[in-house]
């Protein structure tokens, strides 16, 4: 697996693999890169597919404290620029979706497409910030399984037995600490939706019909305020469509992919 630095010395584990346009793909909380292999296996023969892992998941640098939406950002473009890779589709799912919004407030001239994947624009509310700094401690405390036990379900539709093994495998492995410094960074996220209202790139949205982190109304809010999307809701799944429902996934990634490649092409549709 390759590695790349940041400006501060963190080491950012990634996958780099494809040729064609740069498609990056930005995992969730708490998770890794491999949340990402079903787009993996379906895409690396049209694009270049980049998925890194955040700092303090996977086999990035663990650095506790507070992580920032804004310093995932700096990571993100610092492995860009190790990479040589200046114009790129970006997505995200969940944390990786506000991440990808700091994403294109940071850098939107990179950036030639937004997924945004079961997330929200929303700033966190004050009852959500001392929840999230609950789990923060709790997770230092105790570890990741009580945590990841009792999410699963809902990370997972309990339909869908096929995909739980993984994520709860990814949840398991997650360092508490980087968890936790996330968990931090994300109750002081700024708020995200006069942000969408300016995007100038086309946008996917995708949401799990049964998502209860971030229900369909909140894709369809984001949906109406993006200038130029697409919004497609995937049935059978949760929070984690991509893995729930692969193949649904795709199709909609596929689709949104190539109407970049026909600007003609209208692409507001729900």
């Amino acid at each position: 697996m390759p590695s790349a630095l940041t400006d501060d010395h963190v080491t950012t584990g990634y996958d780099d693999d494809g040729t064609g346009p740069a498609l990056v793909l930005i995992h969730g909380h708490p998770f890794d890169r491999t949340m990402w292999q079903p787009q993996r296996d379906a895409f690396t023969a049209t694009h270049r597919v980049i998925t890194p892992d955040l700092r303090g998941y996977g086999a990035t640098t663990v650095v506790p404290g507070i992580t920032p939406l804004s310093r995932f950002a700096a990571d993100i473009e610092a492995l860009l620029d190790h990479l040589g890779v200046d114009r790129f589709v970006l997505g995200g799912l969940s944390m990786g979706g506000q991440i990808a919004m700091e994403c294109y407030r940071a850098f939107p001239d990179r950036i030639r497409g937004l997924i945004l994947a079961d997330t929200s624009p929303a700033a966190e509310t004050p009852d959500g910030k001392a929840a999230r700094v609950a789990t923060a401690d709790r997770l230092l405390a105790e570890g990741m399984r009580g945590y990841a036990d009792e999410v699963l379900d809902r990370m997972v539709a309990p339909y869908n037995t096929h995909a739980a093994p993984h994520v709860h495998r990814m949840m398991l492995a997650t360092s508490p600490e980087g968890a936790a410094a996330a968990l931090r960074g994300r109750a002081e996220r700024p708020d995200y939706r006069d942000l969408l209202t300016r995007v100038t790139v086309p946008a996917l949205v995708v949401v799990g019909r049964d998502d209860t982190y971030t229900p369909v109304a909140e894709a369809e809010a984001m949906h109406a305020a993006l200038p130029d999307s697409t919004l497609v809701v995937v049935d059978g799944a949760a929070h984690l469509p991509n893995l729930e429902r692969p193949k649904e996934f795709n199709t909609a990634l596929a689709a949104f992919l190539s109407s970049l490649d026909s600007p003609g092409s209208p692409t507001r549709s729900s």
